[in-house]
């Protein structure tokens, strides 16, 4: 995987970005299980012991949703005219990238099963049903492909394309 850092980040150009936040319902369930939670602790107790056990899984929940959500991807294009595709802290400029295509929902079962690559970078959400899949060529780098999960693969690929 080519992690060579954009030097000139800071008078990049973003053409595409997207936070990939956990679907809101997942907050919805997080609560919901730290109050039955706690409500099975406080049973045939005081208020405290419902409480204290509430805030504490719910700030549990919250917390593992938000770090899940933490995933960003990113098409800039730098002063040069490059263009480079971040995710996850690894940094992909267009030039290693011979050919590139979105996977659909439909095919996402079969990109991630029996015939991915055990070398590929993968970048995947359950809850995100499209992926966009980066073919590379570059010979000091072992990674066949990246395959990254996103909201909306032609935006990605029409912003990372040149």
């Amino acid at each position: 995987m080519n992690t060579t850092a954009n030097s000139n980040s800071s008078s990049s150009e973003v053409l595409y970005q997207e936070q990939q936040w956990v679907p809101w319902y997942w907050w919805l369930a997080a609560v919901g299980i730290a109050a039955l939670t706690a409500a099975t602790i406080a049973r045939n107790r005081s208020d405290v012991w419902f409480w204290v056990p509430f805030l504490l899984f719910s700030a549990l929940g919250c917390w593992a949703l938000w770090q899940l959500s933490s995933t960003r991807l990113k098409v800039e294009e730098d002063p040069d005219g490059l263009r480079w595709l971040s995710i996850k802290g690894a940094n992909l400029p267009a030039t290693v990238v011979s050919r590139f295509l979105a996977v659909p929902a439909t095919a996402k079962r079969n990109a991630m099963g029996r015939q991915l690559d055990p070398s590929a970078f993968v970048v995947s959400k359950s809850w995100i049903p499209e992926m966009v899949m980066l073919v590379l060529d570059d010979p000091e780098d072992s990674t066949p492909y990246w395959l990254i999960t996103t909201k909306n693969p032609e935006a990605v690929l029409t912003a990372f394309q040149q």
